[in-house]
């Protein structure tokens, strides 16, 4: 039961998406020796099931897919894949999920059931939600899932969590305009784009202050792109920003916000607004009760304010009751960077974790 074994084996095979079939043979060929069954519910993903004659199981959760980001960590064990990189640490998640593994394997009885997750494409359309639409949870009749993301912001062997929002939904928001270019000089002939654009622009960001809710949200924009030449109207305008929020009601408010202002500057400027929003991931909204019962049996920090990227674990919370840590690994470098690295101390932390909540939950 090796972590850092595992975790560098896995570093050193960084694939992205659903395209894994180093990783998860690798990780098969951990499990298929054990005392369960193997699950493919969707494409790349892997499932273990370990019956212990439960009634209902716990569920516990691993993403295996990493980033398009060339290494330069200057580990002896970096990526043997040119332009791939484990840089969001899931390669350390797989290593704790397969360690918690090879222990449930040793375990004579358990008070549930155990179901463990290994998914593709967290880092990009999201692997959840097709494993949720599958129905393995109902299938195995899960209780509870649990999930962790390494942490470089807290000192290793910290984890910490928080009650309902942790993490935040997230969209992103794409709105073009089509006017009706025109010289400057005929201005009135013409119909601009760009100016449309920057007047909802401004207003959507309005909207945004003063959308009621209890938890914070955000709308920002990136990259705007209009016209051809300086001396004539825009007759098309792109803009592409992120809308983000803890709770449903605050974030379809602002959505709607957004649509009536489209609509209005629409009507008043002539130019067609086509304004579009992907559905990214939901908030995740970690259960109250679930929360409750694990600060009794397990040592967790109070996170004290929830964070505004986003995380796939949000789909699982949908169908099953669930609560996702932070574990801390640092100081380390930032998530996403070229030198990413983390203390592998976490590891074994993260292991007692679950370990902690399969036994006493």
């Amino acid at each position: 039961m090796n972590l850092v074994c595992h975790r560098r084996t896995l570093h050193r095979i960084p694939e992205p998406d659903f395209r894994l079939p180093e990783t998860l043979a690798y990780v098969e060929s951990v499990l298929s020796p054990l005392n369960c069954t193997l699950h493919r519910p969707i494409e790349s993903s892997i499932c273990a099931f370990f019956d212990f004659g439960r009634d209902e199981a716990l569920a516990f959760r691993a993403d295996m897919d990493a980033l398009p980001i060339p290494e330069n960590s200057g580990l002896d064990f970096s990526s043997q894949h040119p332009g791939y990189m484990h840089a969001c640490g899931h390669d350390g998640h797989m290593a704790i999920l397969l360690g918690f593994a090879q222990w449930v394997s040793q375990q004579n009885e358990m008070p549930h059931n155990i179901l463990l997750i290994f998914q593709p494409a967290e880092e990009t359309i999201g692997g959840a939600k097709p494993i949720c639409e599958s129905g393995i949870l109902s299938r195995f009749k899960t209780k509870a899932v649990f999930g962790l993301h390494l942490w470089p912001d807290l000192l290793t062997g910290k984890v910490s969590t928080r009650p309902g929002g942790m993490m935040c939904r997230t969209s992103e928001v794409t709105l073009r305009v089509t006017g009706k270019p025109a010289h400057v000089a005929r201005a009135e002939e013409g119909l601009d784009a760009l100016e449309a654009t920057a007047r909802w622009y401004l207003a959507a960001l309005e909207a945004e202050k003063n959308t009621p809710g209890s938890l914070p949200r955000l709308l920002k924009f990136g990259r705007i792109e209009a016209g051809t030449v300086r001396n004539a109207l825009a007759g098309n305008a792109t803009l592409e920003g992120s809308m983000r929020a803890f709770e449903d009601e605050t974030f379809y408010h602002l959505k709607g916000k957004l649509e009536d202002l489209a609509t209005a500057i629409s009507n008043d400027t002539g130019c067609s607004f086509d304004l579009h929003f992907s559905e990214g991931y939901p908030a995740v909204d970690n259960h109250p009760e679930v929360y409750a019962r694990l600060n009794e049996i397990a040592n967790l920090e109070y996170l004290d304010e929830p964070v505004k990227i986003a995380e796939d674990f949000s789909w699982y919370q949908r169908y099953v009751p669930g609560v996702f840590f932070f574990l801390g690994c640092g100081p380390a470098p930032a998530l996403h960077s070229q030198n990413f690295n983390f203390d592998e101390k976490a590891l074994d932390v993260g292991l007692e974790l679950f370990k902690t909540i399969a036994l006493r939950y």
